[in-house]
């Protein structure tokens, strides 16, 4: 019996399972997202326009709102959306609070011991005190959930929206050209070199018999590394030659007959007259 099977048999994964199981995941998840906003659901369907509409009037409500307690009615709000449109709450929940959220609560961390004001007592060690700033808590609070709701809006378009309408809709208001382009061929591309990716690292774990050194190691992700930097040049080349050889003059076309019926128009007045809501309530809620 081989190093590695020896390894694989007593349970230990090494880093390149580890790679393997992350490539798959972040495929899997993304072909979860695009299949699940093609399902029966509330938002779903809506027109992408209104839902674009719908979502940016609720997030620039959010930025003006100063009201943690708004912001938490708001969110339930979402929730419930969210369960309409049968998006699961596990997947949902996670993938909003343990991303950005997370990481803008490390970016306040200074604030709650620089902002002016009553302190609130935490450790005394000698003549050394660690105090937090009241203020600097509260604002912290209400930063860390605006970003939370923006961000669970922004995760639930994406959810509800295929790909391809949502670019349609951006164009419907006159985003800029090269912008939605460039935001389309990413999101092909993503996944276009995950999959190489997935298949590179899959042929040498198929042709391992051996434990390898953290120096071969090194070199062959190095070596693997320059290698898709290459394809990715060449490909992109083949692609722009193969799209202008077929008449291709910028414009994203999606082809989609659905027209802006009375439902959607119904949908949006309803995220307007919310956005307005919250913007009144937070004057008048802590």
């Amino acid at each position: 019996m081989t190093i590695a099977s020896r390894r694989e048999t007593d349970g230990h994964v090494g880093w390149l399972e580890h790679t393997l199981s992350g490539i798959s995941d972040s495929i899997e998840r993304a072909v979860f997202t695009e299949e699940h906003a093609r399902s029966a659901g509330w938002l779903q369907h809506v027109d992408a326009r209104a839902k674009l509409a719908m979502f940016i009037a609720l997030v620039v409500a959010v930025g003006f709102t100063n009201s943690a307690t708004v912001l938490a009615a708001l969110y339930a709000v979402l929730l419930a959306a969210a369960w309409a449109s049968r998006v699961p709450f596990d997947f949902y929940v996670r993938r909003v609070w343990l991303g950005i959220p997370l990481f803008a609560a490390i970016v306040v961390i200074p604030a709650l011991f620089l902002v002016p004001g009553p302190r609130v007592q935490l450790l005394s060690i000698g003549s050394f005190d660690v105090a937090l700033s009241a203020p600097g808590i509260a604002g912290a609070i209400l930063f860390v959930a605006r970003v939370g709701v923006s961000v669970s809006l922004a995760v639930l378009l994406v959810m509800v929206t295929p790909w391809a309408e949502l670019l349609r809709s951006l164009r419907a208001i006159h985003a800029p050209q090269v912008f939605v382009l460039i935001l389309s061929m990413t999101y092909r591309y993503i996944f276009l070199f995950l999959h190489a990716t997935n298949a590179l690292f899959l042929a040498r774990k198929s042709r391992l018999v051996a434990q390898t050194s953290s120096a071969e190691q090194r070199h062959w992700i190095a070596g693997s590394m320059g290698a898709l930097t290459g394809r990715a040049f060449k490909m992109s080349n083949d692609v722009y030659a193969a799209m202008m050889a077929r008449g291709f003059t910028g414009e994203m076309r999606v082809y989609n007959d659905r027209r802006f019926a009375p439902a959607d128009a119904f949908a949006v007045a309803c995220a307007f007259g919310l956005a307005a809501a919250v913007l009144v309530a937070q004057r008048y809620v802590p």
